[in-house]
């Protein structure tokens, strides 16, 4: 008779595990496209200043389109930011996956991924990308053993 799988570990939300998760989870658009929004923004504030109405509605289309594109420019950085402001950084997260599940259990998040509910799972350089019913999570190699992540592609 054979014991169900179980693998237990425990890691921390820094800013290289995030760095991380970015990296992995996020594929970089060298086109244009993602500034196609600033640009509107910015042409809609210009043709406002040429127009009869007031000059602080067009100069805050001008402003929202810089800051939107800002906000492509940056969007790492400017993310890391955020989830190293927010009250899960630097805290110790228990990771489990076993028959049922990959699981995670912090001070603040207690969350479970059952098999059923995962549509697909990517391996990447340095972890899984995994497509479950509510999004994609990113789980890092970092703190899996050889083990669990043989058992993680045969549930592939």
């Amino acid at each position: 008779m054979t014991t169900p799988y179980c693998y237990s570990t425990t890691y921390i939300l820094d800013k290289a595990h995030f760095d991380e998760c970015y990296t992995q989870s996020v594929k970089p658009d060298p086109t244009l496209k993602p500034y196609y929004k600033a640009m509107g923004f910015g042409l809609i504030g210009i043709a406002l200043i040429f127009a009869d109405v007031s000059l602080y509605l067009a100069y805050f289309f001008v402003g929202l389109g810089v800051i939107e594109a800002l906000n492509v420019k940056y969007n790492k950085a400017w993310w890391l930011m955020r989830q190293m402001m927010s009250k899960a950084a630097n805290n110790e997260v228990t990771l489990i996956v076993d028959e049922q599940g990959i699981s995670t259990q912090s001070q603040y998040v207690k969350s479970q991924i059952l098999w059923t509910d995962i549509y697909r799972i990517v391996p990447t350089e340095k972890g899984f990308l995994i497509t479950h019913k509510t999004g994609t999570s990113y789980l890092s190699n970092r703190s899996l053993d050889e083990a669990c992540c043989a058992f993680i592609k045969t549930k592939i």
